[in-house]
């Protein structure tokens, strides 16, 4: 008959959890500068660290570290991955950040600040955020 499978649970708030809920590749190599790209959208908070060339060391969002619904758009929840990850970063050695920001969610500030916070040396902010240069065609005119 074979064995029963046991599903287990994951608990996110030990740090078992999260690590499971996390995508990093912990590489042998230790960086000093980072770069902190946050993508804040109404619905989602998604950060990634990378090193200077663009490959992503660090990486999570706010729907990773277990909030759900409404709750992953808030600053909240984009203070947290930012701890988060400015734990896992301390522990590859980046002391240096460059912040790149993208979108008009709530937690752009909100995490802007958590990795100011947490010492990192911050010598870069940027705001790439997509802006239409005329937008889509206007509608014909309505005839009634």
């Amino acid at each position: 008959m074979g064995k029963k499978r046991i599903i287990q649970k994951v608990d996110l708030t030990t740090d078992e959890g999260r690590a499971s809920a996390v995508k990093s590749t912990q590489s042998k190599k230790k960086f000093s500068d980072g770069v902190a790209h946050i993508l804040s959208t109404y619905n989602n908070t998604i950060i990634s660290i990378t090193n200077q060339n663009g490959d992503v060391i660090l990486s999570s969002s706010s729907g990773a570290l277990g909030f759900s619904g409404a709750k992953k758009g808030t600053p909240y929840a984009s203070t947290k991955v930012a701890e988060f990850l400015g734990e896992k970063a301390k522990a590859v050695g980046i002391k240096n950040l460059g912040i790149l920001v993208k979108g008009v969610g709530s937690g752009r500030d909100a995490a802007l600040r958590s990795f100011a916070a947490q010492g990192f040396e911050i010598y870069a902010i940027r705001d790439i955020t997509p802006v239409p240069h005329n937008g889509p065609r206007a509608p014909k005119p309505r005839r009634v």
